[in-house]
Formats: C-alpha cells, sequence, structure tokens
C-alpha cells in the first residue's frame, strides 16, 4: 500500500472523532514526509483545532508512520 493510501486508511480512523463535534479533515497532499490537511466543519474554526492537529491527528500518523516527519493544516 502506498503512503496516501495508508493516511487515507489513518485519517478515516480519526474522522468519527471529529464528526462527533461538528468537523472533519481532508487529506490534501503528502511531500517531504508532511503530511498537509484541511480541517472543516466545526474543526475549521475552532479554538481547539492546532491541539487537535497536533495532539491528535498528527501523534497518531507519527506514531502509525514514523517517515511522516509533521502534519500542517492548510487553507483553501
Amino acid at each position: 500500500m502506498e503512503m496516501e493510501a495508508k493516511i487515507q486508511d489513518a485519517l478515516d480512523k480519526i474522522r468519527p472523532f471529529l464528526q462527533n463535534d461538528g468537523g472533519d479533515v481532508e487529506f490534501v497532499e503528502y511531500k517531504d514526509n508532511i503530511v498537509k490537511v484541511k480541517l472543516k466543519g466545526h474543526c475549521a474554526g475552532c479554538p481547539g483545532a492546532r491541539m487537535t492537529l497536533q495532539g491528535v491527528i498528527g501523534r497518531i500518523l507519527m506514531e502509525s508512520y514514523p517517515e511522516i516527519k509533521g502534519v500542517e493544516a492548510v487553507d483553501f
């Protein structure tokens, strides 16, 4: 399985947690060992979004796949 498919699979496991709070996450790209995602719904404007990004999404992705060095949110 290629890395993008692995990332999508991991995000699918995280997604229900975010959706319970009215949010969601969308995979944007994987480049130079950095995952870029877009936070959606309530997550997009939530004051805790940075904590969710690093503390939940980043931690799970980086623990699951050590080659991932970081997770960043993009806005567009």
